[in-house]
């Protein structure tokens, strides 16, 4: 009995997912970890008291679609969201115009038949207008496209990427723009540690909006996003603490 369970379980599980899903969760014989803490996944880091909680696994109530709707990301087990394929980003529904720091969780999915782009592919804007890059950049010399990049501006100062499958964390403590007037006197700004490793450090943002971004005013407040192109990324303990 508990044989035929784990079977019609397993079976349910096959229909649910697109085909090829479970494959990209599960590193085969061919991947070869550098070290084995390459492997091992980032502690969980829930949100301290005063926190922002922007998603902890108890639904999407913080988030809507870009350009207006209903979230239809996955929530799976262990409180995780996953990006849908085709749905297109999702925005908080409050929107941010201080300092702040934000805490983001994540791993990307095992695609060695993608290349470049092709791998693993998201990103986090702040004020929906500066994109940290997230992809499966593991083992490679990273450059201003590469995970933990700022987005065609800075490439982080090492690779400190884990192996795909495995959760990794982002602590980025945002500064926005600063203006005279109507002349923007200071770039946005960004410290980064990428899994505890700190891969930028007060980074100028040198431009209004890298690509894909909302754009808009940059002297205006703006949403957290995430972004959807085309993989299937997982986030969890998404939070933030506004400087005060």
């Amino acid at each position: 009995m508990r044989r035929l369970t784990a079977l019609l379980a397993a079976l349910v599980f096959a229909l649910v997912l697109p085909a090829g899903a479970s494959a990209q969760w599960t590193l085969d014989d061919k991947f070869k970890a550098a070290k084995p803490e390459d492997l091992i996944d980032v502690k969980p880091t829930v949100a301290p008291e005063g926190a922002v909680v922007l998603f902890d696994g108890q639904g999407v109530a913080k988030w809507a679609k870009r350009g207006g709707g209903d979230v239809k990301w996955r929530l799976l087990d262990g409180g995780v969201m996953e990006g849908v394929k085709g749905h297109g980003d999702i925005v908080t529904k409050e929107q941010f115009s201080t300092p702040l720091k934000l805490h983001v969780e994540f791993r990307v999915p095992y695609e060695p038949a993608g290349a470049g782009q092709g791998r693993g592919n998201s990103g986090v804007y702040l004020q929906g207008r500066y994109e940290l890059q997230i992809l499966d950049s593991y083992g490679l010399k990273s450059g201003k496209n590469d995970c933990a990049a700022i987005y065609n501006v800075a490439s982080p100062s090492v690779n400190a990427c884990k192996a795909p499958t495995v959760w990794q964390s982002y602590d980025i403590d945002f500064t926005p723009p600063a203006f005279d007037g109507k002349a923007k006197s200071k770039p946005a700004a960004m410290t980064v540690l990428h899994n505890g490793v700190k891969v930028h450090d007060a980074a100028p943002v040198t431009t209004d909006n890298t690509t894909a971004g909302l754009g808009g005013d940059p002297a205006t407040p703006g949403p957290i996003l995430l972004q959807d192109h085309g993989h299937p990324v997982q986030f969890r303990n998404v939070w933030l603490v506004v400087a005060k």
